[in-house]
C-alpha cells in the first residue's frame, strides 16, 4: 500500500528543487498532484508527464502564490479539477540576499510576500475546503534560519520564522476540525539554488555540518510524505528540522 494512495495535494514553487523532490515523491507514494509555478512553462509541462508516468492525476498551474486573489482561484481550481483537496505543501520561496544596511523595503517586502504571505494566502484559501472535510494536512517549508537567523538573510530568516509562528498557530485553530498543520525546516540542501555557489563556500557549508554534507531535496520530499500520510496523524503544530544535526 502506498503512504499517499488516493489523496490529493497541493505543492506550490514545484518546477524545481525541493518542490519538485515533493512532487515527484507524492505522486510516486499514490497522491494525484497539483503544483505552482510561476516562470518556466516548459518545466511545469515536464513535471506534469513525469508525474503522470506514476499513473495519478497531475495538474500544473501557472499561479503567484503571493497574490491573494490568484490563492483563492488556485485553490478553487484544484478542489474543481480533484473534487477534493487533502494535502496543501506551501513550497513557493525566493531568496534576495544582503546585508541589512543595504537592503533595500522592495527587498524586504519582496521576500516577506512570496515566502509568508504566500501560507496566509493559500491556507486561508483552502480553510473552508478543508474543514467541511474536517480532514487535512498543512505543511508549511521554513527553514533552520527561521530558528536560528542568519547574517545577509534578514529578510529570509523573518519570513521562515514567521512561518513558524503561523504553521503552529493554524494547528491550534483548526485542530478540532481535524486539520494538522506542520512545519519543515531544511537545513543546507544541495539543489540549483546553490549551484551558483563556489565549491569553497559550499564545502565550507558541509564541513559545519555534523554529518559532513549537504542534504538532498529527496530527503526533505520523505519528510513531507510521512507529514501528509496517515501515519503522522497525531502530529500537528511542530517543526521538523531536516538538517544533518546542523540544529540540535
Amino acid at each position: 500500500m502506498k503512504l499517499l494512495e488516493g489523496k490529493n495535494a497541493l505543492i506550490t514553487g514545484a518546477s524545481k528543487g525541493i518542490g519538485r523532490a515533493i512532487a515527484l515523491k507524492y505522486a510516486e507514494q499514490g497522491a494525484n498532484v497539483a503544483f505552482t509555478y510561476l516562470s518556466s512553462v516548459e518545466k511545469g509541462e515536464a513535471l506534469v508527464k513525469e508525474l503522470e508516468a506514476f499513473g495519478v492525476k497531475a495538474k500544473g498551474f501557472r499561479s503567484d502564490a503571493s497574490d491573494f486573489s490568484a490563492a483563492e482561484e488556485l485553490i478553487n481550481g484544484v478542489v474543481s479539477e480533484f473534487g477534493s483537496l487533502n494535502i496543501l505543501v506551501n513550497n513557493a520561496g525566493i531568496t534576495q540576499d544582503t546585508l541589512l544596511m543595504r537592503m533595500s523595503e522592495e527587498q524586504w517586502d519582496k521576500v516577506i510576500n512570496v515566502n509568508l504571505k504566500s501560507c496566509f494566502n493559500t491556507v486561508k484559501a483552502a480553510t473552508r475546503t478543508l474543514m467541511k472535510q474536517k480532514a487535512g494536512s498543512i505543511i508549511n517549508i521554513s527553514s533552520v534560519v527561521g530558528v536560528r537567523g542568519n547574517a545577509g538573510q534578514a529578510n529570509y530568516s523573518a519570513s521562515k520564522a514567521g512561518i513558524i509562528g503561523f504553521t503552529k498557530s493554524v494547528a491550534l485553530e483548526l485542530g478540532s476540525r481535524g486539520i494538522r498543520s506542520n512545519a519543515v525546516a531544511p537545513g543546507f540542501i544541495e539543489t540549483e539554488m546553490t549551484e551558483v555557489l563556489d565549491e569553497k563556500t559550499v564545502q565550507g557549508w558541509r564541513d559545519s555540518i555534523p554529518m559532513k554534507r549537504g542534504g538532498k531535496p529527496e530527503e526533505v520530499a520523505d519528510c513531507c510524505v510521512f507529514l501528509g500520510s496517515d501515519q503522522s496523524t497525531y502530529i500537528s503544530g511542530q517543526v521538523i528540522n531536516v538538517c544533518g544535526a546542523m540544529l540540535t
